[in-house]
């Protein structure tokens, strides 16, 4: 458990190691997911720990602002610890019921903190992952960042607030990294508006110093602003989904996943047919009922308020563990790594619009 903290230069680690450490300098509040091993994936303790800091900090005058990391070379956070959630629900016990109401409301309360949040998304931003760091207020990526909504690959729907995040991202581009996977670097990132800043991995250690030295003058926001424009960058050029664009508006704007793998595979331009034959083969290795959901969530979420957003994915978590593909891609990738899962349905010819839409019944109009 990591202890409150409020007072300058004080810090909350323990003789053992914690899986969130809580530190306080100059006035900012340092949160570190400290699961390197295991890419700082989220358990439900480090959601509980994260969320009872942020609430200590909120009403501690003297914390200024709060900067969230992930500790080792590799990763900010790979998303929940997803086999402690299989594990849960093989045992009939309650954890992965718990752990997604409690995750969201953290990163609802991110998303509406009212002292400045900077997120440094060095390493893999997967998932879980994203859900912390896209509320935040200043997001950072280095050459060494690779953000994903991955969750298709396993079965499942970009949950975390992906509903509303991911479909406010200009024309479909949102829409294609849901329902695709894909990871992408920091010039897609500052592209589609998932990042802010971009800073070398190296001066990472110097913005540290900095915000150390960091002299309080206006408002926190502008004071990190300020400093980050001396160090950081807020375009790359090359791209690549800028260049992808037209062609992504085009394919993931299409009615339903079957008829954009039947088009991509369509397409005869040497430019394009490359990448059209590769997306199309991916999407046929991702589970068909969750791109199916995907798609009509992200569909809705377009539309829908933030907090009705979470209350969406919850109503879907509430019956995928029973009736979705998460435990047999769990199984298959994690479990026995046979790589090979038996999707229900097993193709996107066999998916069945009323299916899909079946688990979307009982939302009202608001999407609760």
């Amino acid at each position: 458990m990591t202890a409150q903290v409020s007072s300058k230069g004080t810090s909350s680690m323990d003789a053992t190691q914690n899986d969130v450490l809580a530190e306080v300098r100059n006035h900012i509040g340092h949160l570190t997911l400290n699961r390197p091993a295991g890419l700082n994936a989220l358990t439900l303790d480090m959601v509980r720990n994260l969320q009872r800091q942020l609430d200590a900090w909120a009403q501690d005058s003297d914390i200024h602002a709060v900067v969230l990391r992930g500790a080792g070379e590799k990763a900010f956070c790979a998303g929940g610890d997803i086999r402690s959630l299989y594990d849960s629900f093989k045992s009939g016990d309650t954890l992965h019921e718990d752990f997604f109401v409690e995750e969201y409301a953290l990163d609802l309360t991110i998303h509406h903190y009212r002292k400045p949040v900077l997120a440094l998304m060095d390493g893999f931003v997967l998932g879980g992952g994203m859900g912390l760091v896209q509320g935040a207020d200043l997001r950072v990526v280095t050459e060494k960042s690779r953000l994903a909504m991955p969750e298709v690959g396993i079965g499942y729907f970009p949950d975390v607030g992906g509903s509303y995040f991911l479909p406010r991202i200009p024309g479909e581009l949102g829409i294609y990294l849901g329902v695709s996977g894909v990871q992408i670097r920091a010039a897609d990132a500052l592209y589609c508006g998932l990042a802010d800043w971009y800073l070398d991995s190296e001066k990472l250690t110097a913005l540290d110093e900095k915000l150390d030295q960091l002299e309080w003058r206006d408002t926190p926001l502008k004071d990190l602003q300020g400093l980050l424009a001396k160090l950081a960058v807020q375009h790359l050029p090359d791209a690549p989904l800028e260049v992808l664009r037209p062609a992504i508006d085009h394919f993931f704007a299409l009615p339903d996943v079957p008829s954009i793998v039947e088009q991509l595979r369509e397409v005869t331009i040497p430019d394009g047919r490359e990448w059209a034959i590769t997306t199309a083969d991916l999407l046929e290795s991702r589970s068909p009922l969750a791109m199916g959901v995907t798609l009509e969530m992200l569909r809705r979420g377009r539309h829908l308020s933030l907090e009705d957003c979470f209350a969406l994915e919850l109503h879907l978590d509430r019956q995928w563990f029973e009736r979705g593909d998460l435990i047999e891609g769990v199984r298959a990738l994690l479990i026995d790594k046979d790589k090979r899962p038996r999707w229900n349905p097993p193709t996107l010819q066999a998916l069945d619009a009323e299916h899909v839409a079946s688990f979307f019944t009982g939302l009202d109009e608001s999407g609760n």
